[in-house]
């Protein structure tokens, strides 16, 4: 190979690399079917489907597709407790050649295993992976996450498939996009950004803070994103009815308990309670208010089926001693011990959890639970996916949500409102630029170079 030829083979492109397909379940929605052509004939692309959309269908589909044209494996990624919905629907759809794996052996041609279980798994053993719910990969360590990419990047065919690329963090969208083979993120940061500092760090992954689309390359941005990936919130952002998917009423409750205690701030004593804006202030405000926010969590949760969503493991361990008939789940315990609760819980065999969503807000189908508790954080992707556990398509009932905070971290609900509005528009403006043309302009240097006379 000559150094001509090893520059192409580093290159990010845009193409196609799939095929036509071969298998759509009979029993796949027409928006459904529509994205699992799109995608089996593109051969590496993103989902980003929002929840009850059947994205396992899809995933397990485009997976069947893989196996029928190569005829050979391919590997479905989930986070804990999914993989029982994939062998489930698997056998809905009339797919058996499908299995879980926990310890790295196989037999079957579609395989299912965690994230946190690949390190069993070679990847020279498949043709291609399916990536469930593939924005969980931020709450991995980077040893993980790096070896998740690796693996990714050595097969054909792939696939990412989540309901929420981040508002506020396009990265998320530039690491989707190398990935697949596409665009890296350093790349996109430097052809579609700008930043405060005049710069492009790839290392800095806040991006929402210091980096913002260039105006006239804002059109071209969402052009590009919808070369490599499918957005759909409802069937008819591709054309088809939302008959079917309907959400009854999800009804958010705020409940404000009042901090008596008083907080340093530049080492002088605060003589009243403020609003915490500070990390420090925030993480004094959850601290400070543990006792006092897990009574009330407790009593909004007394004689109902609910999940209770906590983030310090102190908050976890008093809601425990406060109820004890729920069950909590800690991240200290096996994956085994954590799939069970999980599993029993979707069963209806447990009333109550305690968990993080950090740990199991992921990709779970909890539509007989109509009820939850949730301790707000600044992360909209965790508020997001622990609500959409439960008020999502299937769900039959109303869905109540109920916020506890303390007086002092209103601003953490402010910022959650804030993304939320992020988060649609982002969802508009690739909906809006869907059917728009990328072009890839690149400049080429054949001009010959002007040396000095002198030379």
């Amino acid at each position: 190979m000559n150094y001509k030829d090893f520059l192409e083979s580093k290159k990010h492109t845009l193409g196609e690399f799939g095929f036509e397909p071969n298998f759509i379940p009979d029993m796949a929605f027409d928006f459904q079917r529509e994205i699992i052509s799109r995608a089996v004939k593109k051969g590496r692309i993103a989902v980003f489907a929002d929840t009850g959309l059947g994205k396992t269908l899809i995933q397990l589909s485009i997976a069947q597709n893989i196996v029928n044209h190569t005829n050979k494996k391919v590997l479905i990624l989930t986070p804990l407790a999914v993989a029982f919905q994939f062998i489930i629907e698997a056998k809905k759809i009339g797919i058996e050649d499908i299995e879980y794996s926990k310890d790295g052996t196989h037999s079957k041609s579609i395989v299912i295993c965690n994230y946190e279980r690949l390190h069993y798994f070679n990847s020279t053993d498949f043709e291609g992976v399916v990536l469930d719910e593939s924005s969980i990969l931020k709450n991995f360590d980077g040893k993980i996450k790096n070896q998740i990419t690796s693996f990714v990047k050595k097969l054909p065919y792939r696939f990412l498939s989540t309901a929420t690329p981040s508002p506020n963090d396009f990265i998320e969208l530039g690491t989707s996009s190398e990935a697949l083979g596409y665009m890296g993120y350093m790349d996109m940061l430097g052809k579609f950004f700008k930043n405060n500092q005049n710069s492009v760090d790839g290392s800095n992954r806040n991006i929402g803070e210091k980096f913002y689309l260039k105006p006239h390359a804002e059109k071209s941005f969402f052009a590009w994103v919808n070369q490599w990936s499918i957005m759909i919130k409802m069937p008819s952002d591709l054309g088809f009815s939302n008959e079917r998917y309907i959400l009854p009423e999800l009804i958010i409750n705020k409940h404000t308990v009042k901090n008596e205690s008083t907080i340093s701030v530049d080492g002088q004593v605060q003589m009243f309670n403020i609003v915490a804006k500070s990390f420090h202030e925030i993480r004094h405000e959850q601290r400070e208010t543990i006792k006092e926010r897990c009574q009330k969590a407790v009593e909004l949760a007394k004689g109902k089926t609910s999940v209770y969503w906590c983030n310090l493991n102190d908050e976890s361990k008093l809601l425990k001693e406060l109820d004890p008939e729920a069950i909590e789940i800690r991240g200290s315990m096996s994956i085994e011990k954590k799939e069970d609760i999980l599993i029993k819980f979707a069963n209806g065999e447990i009333k109550r959890i305690i968990t993080k969503a950090k740990i199991t807000g992921m990709g779970l189908n909890w539509q007989h639970c109509q009820h939850s508790v949730f301790f707000p954080t600044y992360s909209y992707e965790q508020y997001y996916q622990a609500i959409r556990r439960f008020w999502r398509f299937g769900q039959k009932n109303d869905v109540v949500i109920d916020m506890v905070i303390s007086d002092g971290q209103t601003r953490v609900l402010e910022a959650l409102q804030q993304k939320t509005k992020k988060a649609i528009e982002l969802y508009e403006q690739l909906t809006e630029n869907v059917n728009s043309v990328f072009e890839d302009n690149k400049k080429e240097f054949n001009t010959e170079i002007s040396k000095p006379k002198f030379i």
